[in-house]
């Protein structure tokens, strides 16, 4: 009985997040604004983390933003992140230099989707606008799906709170696919095909972050590779003769692939996990 009822809970908390969520990308659609980035409802979703662990009587060190340890975690996670994207786009360099279309690397903000990127902006004040929208994103999407949850969940053993906390922060992805089959951006096909390949390639990232948490013992490196993930499509880009960022989904794919392989094989190869905190006090292998 407890345990349904902690499942609700993590789902009641999950679902006030989602309709803030959709609420702002179809009715408020910051991303389309001149700030480029949705970003109120991970405000609010802080709040909701914040409300909830004070409520419960513990604080924010017990869900992973631990006192101690967040800059080596952070530039552990921040080399993490760019080592692979480094890999990534030197596929995809390597793939445009062989079909001879490749026409050369450019920095720039724009806003992210699943198969293109739009609204090119140089000036300092985008790039910090980006940055911080990016960091606010990670910061609630970090502390929700690889904190608040898995301490939630604590009598469930790590594999099956992973499983479920992976499989919420897919389903979170879905909601620019189906505004994008609204607003006719994309088919119904485009949708789907889009949605399925959000889902999964999020699943997978959210297993790997849950396994980088645990390993650490705190969020930060997690979050220092989430925020690798989602700044540098916003930031750096690959043109060809025929557009840009053409083969970003590629880009993506590679690079978190070796990433999740990586993390999979040190993960399985230690004996002993999370010493350091926060998983091992409310996770049981």
């Amino acid at each position: 009985m407890k345990d349904k009822r902690v499942i609700r809970q993590v789902l009641t908390i999950y679902l006030v997040c989602f309709v803030a969520r959709i609420f702002e990308y179809f009715v408020l659609r910051t991303d389309q604004t001149i700030l480029g980035e949705a970003f109120i409802h991970k405000l609010f979703g802080i709040i909701v983390i914040c409300l909830v662990v004070r409520r419960s009587g513990e604080t924010l060190s017990d869900i992973g933003f631990v006192k101690n340890g967040y800059i080596r975690s952070a530039v552990k996670g921040l080399a993490l992140g760019l080592s692979m994207f480094a890999i990534g786009y030197f596929v995809e360099i390597l793939i445009l230099m062989q079909n001879r279309t490749y026409a050369g690397i450019r920095f720039y903000v724009s806003a992210y989707a699943v198969d293109t990127n739009i609204a090119k902006q140089t000036s300092v004040l985008f790039i910090l606008i980006c940055i911080i929208g990016n960091f606010i994103n990670v910061l609630m999407e970090e502390g929700l799906f690889r904190g608040l949850f898995p301490r939630m969940l604590n009598s469930r053993r790590f594999w099956k709170v992973t499983g479920i906390c992976s499989l919420l922060f897919g389903f979170w992805h879905i909601v620019g696919p189906v505004r994008n089959y609204i607003d006719g951006q994309s088919s119904f096909q485009g949708m789907i095909a889009n949605a399925i390949m959000l889902i999964v390639s999020s699943t997978l990232v959210g297993l790997k972050l849950a396994m980088i948490t645990y390993m650490e013992g705190n969020l930060y490196m997690g979050m220092a590779d989430h925020f690798v993930n989602n700044t540098i499509v916003n930031l750096l880009h690959i043109e060809s003769s025929t557009g840009a960022d053409e083969m970003m989904f590629l880009r993506i794919t590679v690079a978190q692939t070796i990433s999740f392989l990586i993390v999979l094989f040190i993960f399985l190869g230690r004996k002993n996990h999370g010493k350091k905190g926060i998983i091992n006090k409310t996770i049981s292998e």
